[in-house]
């Protein structure tokens, strides 16, 4: 998030940035704090559902971008996100 910015600026940026998706975001999901969750640092990250139209590209430091179904996800996944998918999962179906 950049100074000046709500988090609803810098999660439709950085969705932006990452896919080169224009996201709605739909409503805010959860907030993530756990200082443990990133082993780079303390990080915090507020989680939106979000909609958008178009196919994602990888961009600025996401090599690449693709869309999966929540039951074939990677077996490799970043930090705490497997935990905030199953998060949503839990609570979306």
């Amino acid at each position: 998030m950049n100074y000046g910015e709500t988090v609803e600026e810098a999660a439709a940026r950085e969705a932006f940035e990452e896919t080169s998706l224009q996201v709605k975001l739909l409503h805010q999901f959860h907030v993530y704090s756990d200082p443990q969750r990133d082993p780079r640092g303390h990080t915090v990250s507020v989680v939106f559902i979000a909609s958008a139209e178009a196919d994602p590209v990888g961009g600025d430091d996401a090599a690449e971008a693709r869309v999966f179904h929540v039951r074939d996800l990677p077996q490799e996944i970043a930090f705490d996100h497997r935990q905030i998918v199953q998060d949503y999962i839990e609570r979306r179906y």
